[in-house]
């Protein structure tokens, strides 16, 4: 995950975010000059056990399978969320950069099958309902 800071912001806050939806094993802060970052890092996918439970309770699971859908490629997803939703403790996807004045988060999920990460994290729905509930799909990462 990467989430930019700006001038304004402080890194420690912004750290924060993190931890609203993952459990990350490291979080440093990056100075790339022109700007910094906030990166945070996890091996496991079960580190967004939050996010899981975030999109359920949000009901958001049709709009963030489209997203997360939308955000495959190879053997990864990237998806990008509104910063300050995130600071509210609520995920609001974006499309573009623009749509989060302070920036973006960025949300990088790498896995050999990202279609099973999607299917665990927001799996098809009908009337509003999971279709199915998928185990995390990474048993020896406990």
């Amino acid at each position: 995950m990467e989430i930019p800071v700006k001038p304004t912001e402080s890194e420690k806050n912004l750290a924060l975010l993190v931890e609203k939806i993952m459990e990350p094993e490291e979080i440093y802060s990056e100075d790339l000059g022109i700007e910094k970052k906030i990166v945070a890092r996890s091996k496991c996918i079960s580190s967004l056990k939050k996010m899981h439970y975030l999109l359920r309770s949000e009901r958001i699971l049709d709009s963030a399978r489209r997203y997360l859908k939308e955000g495959v490629a190879d053997k990864m997803i990237v998806v990008m969320l509104h910063k300050q939703a995130l600071a509210a403790g609520r995920i609001s996807f974006v499309s573009e950069e623009r749509e989060s004045p302070l920036g973006a988060v960025k949300l990088y999920i790498y896995h050999d099958n990202p279609h099973d990460v999607i299917d665990w994290l927001a799996p098809p729905t009908r009337k509003g309902r999971p279709v199915f509930e998928r185990g995390v799909p990474e048993p020896d990462c406990y």
